[in-house]
């Protein structure tokens, strides 16, 4: 997966054009500027920390993490409570920016969820990211030409575009991003962990399904599918609801 800015985006970069030489010495001030600020973390924290620079980097209020699990986005980390909060909405619907980067394994760019195409192509999603503040969600890919393992999701609280220095700094903190999942998920199998998906916040949404599928008798894109619809039905987060399924406080029966 070659992340390549001109593809699959919603909305299309400012031009951002300038002197060839000055803006190479401005890339090489942010990628020494990125390198800084992860220099000397722990693996576990790389992650984090990419979100952080990226927020400081970038015209970005906030950033987080997902991992990809059968097509459901698992929150790695994020930089604040809204910014977990979009990845949980989207988590909820299924749907977005970052299930759509990930999905397809380009950036996309959603630069006015207020109103226009980004708003009607993903309806709920920006009704629900609009109230909680955000208006604007640009969503890379993380991983290789093979495999998308998550997005990285970046969320502003006005509507705009990024201009193609600022882009270029978006890909340059997510390719960090992948080399620390890689190290992350070599560290995770040796200590006899699954992968990276045993690192996410919420795997409790693969556990509820788990068992959802063996009460109903259903695989497990239907089980998945069963947990978002009563999520989305009264009004709460997926992550919410398979943790009450696990807790053994609620039982989605068959309908």
């Amino acid at each position: 997966m070659t992340v390549r800015f001109g593809d699959g985006r919603s909305g299309g970069p400012s031009d951002g054009r300038s002197d060839g030489r000055s803006n190479g010495r401005s890339n090489g001030r942010t990628a020494e500027t990125i390198v800084e600020r992860v220099r000397d973390s722990r693996p576990g924290e790389i992650p984090a920390r990419l979100c952080a620079v990226a927020v400081e980097l970038l015209p970005v209020t906030g950033a987080s993490v997902s991992l990809r699990a059968d097509g459901v986005p698992l929150r790695l980390t994020a930089t604040d409570d809204r910014a977990a909060q979009l990845t949980d909405i989207q988590a909820t619907l299924g749907d977005g920016p970052g299930p759509c980067a990930g999905a397809s394994g380009t950036p996309v760019l959603a630069s006015d969820l207020t109103a226009g195409r980004d708003a009607h192509r993903w309806p709920v999603f920006a009704q629900q990211a609009t109230a909680a503040g955000v208006c604007a969600v640009y969503a890379l890919p993380l991983g290789s030409d093979r495999v998308c393992v998550g997005t990285l999701d970046l969320y502003r609280d006005t509507v705009g575009e990024l201009t193609s220095d600022e882009l270029w700094t978006a890909g340059c903190v997510a390719r960090l991003v992948t080399v620390s999942l890689t190290d992350l998920s070599r560290t995770a199998r040796l200590d006899g962990r699954d992968g990276l998906v045993d690192l996410a916040d919420h795997d409790e949404i693969h556990q509820a399904a788990g068992m959802i599928m063996a009460q109903l008798g259903i695989g497990a894109d239907d089980a998945l599918a069963r947990l978002r619809a009563h999520a989305f039905a009264h009004g709460r987060t997926v992550l919410v609801v398979a943790r009450d399924v696990l807790g053994r406080r609620r039982r989605l029966d068959r309908e």
